[in-house]
């Protein structure tokens, strides 16, 4: 009798459960007395706070489509090869299961209820249709699938930290999305040197004229801030070692073209190195075309208002920011009406609308958010910083103690490397400290010696010199596969 009673129990309660149609709903089984703090996203803000924050005292979920952080300032390195993909990244997983992470969207966020509706970001075959509703065990929460073919799923939260970044910025021009390769990603770094080597190689076929070489091998680049800049250096240094070595009869229709709408090329640098950065590229016989207009990208081929039809075999784009799908559905809490930001107060907690107020269990970082009146550059140092800020305030937050300390960037200066172990190093804006400038050879230790202390984990402490060395000596390896 005891057992059909707990029986019957359970069937009225799935009973129950159907009867609302409630969608998935996904909590961890740690202990019930730890607060949740759920990290959306896992960048230079995300990633950060994780790795940082005390584990014991917050039960922490993360949730983003990506399972590890990019170290953006290497991509275009890995771009050509210099250095391998994995030397560039650094794995969410290396903190479970201590904290709780799902490869997912986040697609709204409920600021009243607390809740994050999510759908995953991993790819699976076809949902098999459910007749009738099913529950399952996951985490310690009841799931409950119902006869669709949704699968989003709900998480609640104590404290949230927003810390989804931002998409690459097309400014709606046609054709963009279709034919061009963005520089975010690990994975556009893949694409990028698949395709750079794909374009000799497809130059090298005997039945190849030598006007559709040219055409080929024009690499374009849209962009003229430090990622566009350093990406036209390392793939210089890729053209005039290995590829003249390999490809000797290919070198020569080799081209590379940067454009930017600006005059200038890395406009937030100071106006001397900008000239330093502009000269050197031009003696090295990369095209600098500023003020230059894209009106439209084909295949194969870009239209730009002052030139006309410009063929390529290779365009990058990299124009700055548009806002996270997640950060435009948002709309209870202030926002910046260029950038979409989310607004914070200087303690980096959201500004709602309806009050005006910050609410105090929403926190947004990183490229996502701005604080109100006070302008700050959308760069991986700004997001590193307030990560670090946030990490040392849940630590205090989780010792049930007040921190209301605010936040204040510390500028510590812009790097970018211009090839052939050159670089320029800006601190003419930081509040402390010399206001130096440096070009040239010591600029590009500084460079070097900035990534890597700053790359994260040991291992990557030993591969990211390693791979230095090794293509030093023996040169990029050109396999395409």
């Amino acid at each position: 009798m005891h057992i059909q009673h707990n029986t019957l129990r359970r069937v009225n309660s799935l009973a129950s459960l159907r009867a609302f149609g409630s969608p998935r709903n996904f909590s961890s089984s740690a202990p019930r007395s730890k607060p949740r703090l759920v990290i959306l996203g896992s960048g230079w803000g995300g990633y950060e706070v994780l790795r940082g924050i005390n584990k014991k005292r917050w039960n922490i979920t993360v949730i983003s489509p990506t399972n590890y952080f990019n170290f953006t300032p290497l991509l275009a390195s890995c771009a050509v090869g210099t250095l391998e993909f994995r030397a560039a990244v650094e794995p969410v997983r290396r903190y479970t299961p201590e904290v709780t992470a799902y490869q997912a969207w986040c697609d709204s966020i409920d600021f009243k209820r607390k809740i994050l509706k999510c759908m995953p970001a991993t790819a699976l075959p076809p949902l098999r249709r459910v007749p009738n509703a099913s529950h399952s065990m996951t985490n310690g929460a009841i799931v409950s699938e119902r006869e669709t073919d949704s699968r989003t799923f709900n998480l609640h939260y104590d404290k949230l930290i927003i810390a989804v970044g931002a998409y690459s910025q097309t400014f709606n021009v046609p054709g963009v999305k279709e034919n061009a390769y963005f520089l975010k990603d690990i994975r556009d770094a893949r694409a990028i040197r698949t395709r750079v080597l794909e374009c000799f190689e497809e130059a090298n076929q005997p039945i190849i004229t030598d006007d559709e070489r040219r055409k080929l091998l024009h690499f374009c680049i849209v962009g003229g801030g430090p990622t566009g800049v350093e990406f036209a250096a390392e793939l210089h240094d890729l053209l005039h070692t290995e590829i003249r070595r390999h490809y000797p009869g290919l070198a020569r229709f080799a081209r590379i073209s940067l454009f930017d709408v600006a005059p200038t090329i890395l406009g937030s640098f100071d106006s001397g190195l900008q000239q330093y950065a502009s000269k050197k590229f031009t003696r090295e016989g990369i095209r600098i075309l500023t003020s230059h207009h894209v009106e439209r990208v084909e295949a194969g081929k870009l239209f730009v208002k002052e030139e006309g039809e410009v063929p390529f075999g290779l365009l990058v784009w990299s124009t700055g920011l548009a806002p996270n799908p997640l950060i435009q559905s948002i709309t209870d809490v202030e926002k910046h009406p260029k950038t979409e930001s989310l607004i914070t107060d200087d303690n980096l907690r959201v500004i709602m609308k309806d009050t005006g107020a910050p609410d105090p269990d929403v926190f947004a970082i990183g490229d996502a958010a701005m604080i109100r009146d006070v302008p700050l550059p959308a760069t991986a140092q700004v997001a590193y910083q307030k990560a670090k800020y946030m990490t040392k305030k849940f630590n205090v937050l989780g010792k049930d103690k007040e921190h209301v300390t605010p936040f204040q960037f510390h500028n510590a200066g812009s790097l970018a490397y211009l090839g052939d172990w050159i670089a320029v190093y800006d601190r003419t804006k930081v509040e402390s400290g010399p206001k130096t400038k440096e070009a040239g050879r010591l600029a590009w230790l500084l460079w070097r010696s900035a990534y890597f202390t700053r790359t994260i984990s040991i291992r990557n402490k030993i591969l990211v010199p390693m791979y230095w060395f090794i293509n030093w000596i023996f040169g990029r390896d050109l396999s395409r596969f």
